[in-house]
């Protein structure tokens, strides 16, 4: 009898409870209000290159009905820039634009994926034919280091804590991170990206289960990779001489290093155009994986569109940096009498 007193008094309580209205906030179009460089601040691009992804990707995020009214394509792609620009909470970027928190989250979500969807394909790509050809000769004029068709290296981006398989997602530094191996020409574009791993796998071990590294192997590229000596030493892979014995192989070390720098530099570039992976994100392995590729997508369209700024602060590295990768002592015969052979003839 107890319980059904109580029963009814929850009952009377809730009839009490004020039920809170619905809101439909003003949605404006940011395009319009602010100037050009406000727009660049705020979305790291500029409007003509926002209308020229909104024009890519609308046909992904526009819903067939106008029931809840839908966020439109257009502030769906500003809210993504801004969370990648800035790295802030859901609901503060939903504030700056008047949607709710929710309708942030969904929509960060449905943009990354059809960024990747759309512009993947076309903007991803290792160079091949008269494209190589003009990598290699960028390459040259940084150091002098011939046949050069990329630079290769891992960063780590830090995300929340996993709920499965935690441990594995523990870097060396001691935070939970995926270890991100990117490939970049001389201009700073990213050819080749592998998002998924975990921050403890090293970096030897993603380029082994990368489907570049299967390319390499199968004779598809002509042209050589530059990499620290945390990556097999192979003969379409170069990592310096831990001890260098004489002034060619100093000299050989020195090139490689002013050559491989620019993908440090890449790392540096996208991390302060988008905040998101310098700060982290919050959010799960896979999302991040999203997250990440599609970013990695925007920074070459800004490049290529004249949005991203290459400044004169970028990382410098030195010889010795080269070799503070964790040591991958496993050298290919064929990459060691490869290294040697470079080194008689350009050092």
């Amino acid at each position: 009898m107890a319980a059904v007193h109580r029963r009814l008094a929850r009952n009377r309580r809730r009839r009490h409870v004020l039920v809170r209205p619905r809101v439909f906030r003003d949605r404006s179009n940011p395009l319009e209000s602010l100037d050009d460089f406000e727009i660049y601040q705020r979305y790291r691009f500029r409007p003509d290159t926002i209308h020229f992804l909104v024009n890519g990707v609308s046909d992904q995020l526009v819903t067939a009905t106008k029931r809840n009214s839908p966020v439109p394509p257009l502030l769906q792609v500003l809210l993504f820039l801004r969370f990648v620009a800035t790295g802030a909470h859901l609901r503060l970027i939903g504030d700056s634009l008047g949607i709710s928190e929710s309708s942030v989250g969904r929509s960060v979500k449905a943009v990354a994926a059809a960024i990747i969807a759309v512009f993947a394909q076309a903007t991803l790509v290792f160079p091949v034919g008269e494209i190589a050809t003009k990598v290699k000769e960028g390459f040259r004029r940084v150091a002098g280091f011939p046949k050069v068709i990329g630079c290769v290296d891992g960063t780590q981006i830090r995300i929340s804590t996993p709920t499965a398989n935690e441990a594995d997602y523990v870097n060396r530094k001691g935070f939970h991170s995926l270890n991100v191996q990117m490939v970049c020409d001389p201009n700073f574009r990213i050819t080749s990206l592998c998002a998924r791993w975990p921050g403890s796998c090293h970096d030897a071990r993603i380029w082994r289960t990368s489907g570049l590294y299967q390319k390499f192997e199968n004779g598809d590229y002509d042209g050589i990779l530059l990499g620290d000596s945390g990556y097999p030493l192979s003969r379409y892979l170069m990592t310096p001489y831990l001890t260098p014995r004489t002034q060619s192989e100093e000299r050989f070390n020195s090139s490689l290093c002013r050559t491989r720098v620019l993908i440090e530099q890449t790392f540096g570039i996208m991390k302060r155009k988008f905040q998101a992976l310098h700060f982290g994100l919050r959010t799960s392995p896979d999302q991040a994986v999203s997250y990440i590729t599609a970013c990695c997508i925007l920074h070459n369209i800004g490049i290529e569109r004249g949005d991203t700024i290459i400044s004169g602060d970028c990382r410098e590295l030195n010889v010795a940096d080269c070799q503070q990768a964790v040591i991958n002592a496993h050298p290919r015969a064929d990459g060691v009498a490869k290294r040697a052979s470079i080194t008689q003839s350009f050092f």
